[in-house]
């Protein structure tokens, strides 16, 4: 099963990859916009999956690296070598002021704090000049690198698709690291960890700025495929949703990160197009409540767990 949990997201990445140039514009758009939400919620699940650290803040470091995109970006462009490394420093920049403080706090105190850096950096942006009040700033022209234009649909595609596959194997490697050891001996036992001799706060603070640096490439991403930014990208609720993505997948599971996001962009636009829903796509938030709460009470291991309960053999 192990092995498989590696040759299933790498044949669906080529899988990808080789139906892209066959999407329509708008099927291509959605795809991005799912993998740039499946590495926003891998950057969670780090935090939360891995190292049992809820936090509702994590769409600040998502938007300040849309912002550092746009903003650094200037007028006459830039590159993707100078910016996408720019976007995730500045969010990881963040992320460790961020954790230096709050991951002095547990429980429902550390949850609280990150909530209150992140509308302290929505604020930033939403009312001072340097991000443009409530309507955002523009792009005024999309990061390039070489042949490489992320005008381009199918660069831009092709670009969030490496950027994925990174991300999940990134994650894969740290799983199996020593360090990433140390994090599941955290979110299991801090206290043993601690009395073992484990620098646990040096762990929990690496693992956060980690976290941070990957929303970070998912805030490039979102930048340069909208070529605009607003605050609203640091909204709570953005945290809340990724939140609700990898609850929704299942906890624990990269798999289940990258389901979770795939599945909560899908009831998104099914439950808000009038022609499949009819009325009720006018109270979309409404409905899709109800079905994250249906999808929680039958499936209390996420939508990963469907594997287990189709066939008790079968490994989640």
């Amino acid at each position: 099963m192990k092995r498989l949990s590696l040759i299933l997201p790498g044949a669906i990445a080529l899988a990808l990859a080789m139906l892209a140039p066959t999407l329509s514009p708008y099927l291509s758009d959605f795809v991005v916009k799912i993998m740039i939400l499946s590495i926003f919620a891998l950057s969670l699940e780090l935090l939360v999956g891995m190292t049992g650290l809820v936090s509702l803040g994590h769409a600040a470091f998502y938007g300040i690296g849309a912002y550092a995109t746009v903003l650094l970006s200037g007028k006459e462009g830039g590159s993707i070598a100078f910016l996408l490394p720019a976007a995730m420093g500045c969010a990881a920049a963040y992320a460790l002021v961020v954790g230096a403080l709050s991951l002095r706090t547990r429980g429902v105190y550390f949850i609280m704090v990150t909530l209150a850096f992140a509308q302290m950096a929505f604020f930033v942006f939403h009312d001072t000049a340097l991000g443009g009040g409530s309507d955002g700033i523009y792009m005024y022209v999309r990061p390039v690198l070489g042949a490489l234009d992320m005008e381009n649909r199918l660069v831009t595609f092709y670009v969030a698709l490496a950027a994925l596959v990174f991300t999940y194997a990134l994650l894969v490697l740290i799983g199996r690291s020593r360090f990433g050891a140390a994090l599941a001996g955290i979110r299991v036992n801090e206290q043993r960890m601690r009395a073992t001799g484990f620098p646990v706060y040096a762990y929990k603070l690496a693992a956060f700025v980690i976290a941070g640096a990957l929303a970070g490439l998912a805030g490039f991403l979102v930048a340069s495929r909208d070529g605009v930014v607003n605050p609203e990208l640091l909204a709570w609720h953005n945290s809340g949703e990724v939140l609700l993505m990898i609850i929704l997948g299942g906890l624990g599971h990269l798999r289940g990160a990258v389901i979770g996001a795939v599945a909560f962009t899908l009831l998104k636009e099914v439950l808000g197009t009038h022609a499949i829903v009819g009325p009720l796509a006018d109270h979309w938030q409404l409905t899709l409540g109800l079905c994250i709460i249906a999808f929680v009470a039958l499936l209390p291991k996420g939508l990963i767990g469907l594997a287990s309960r189709l066939s008790p053999k079968a490994s989640s």
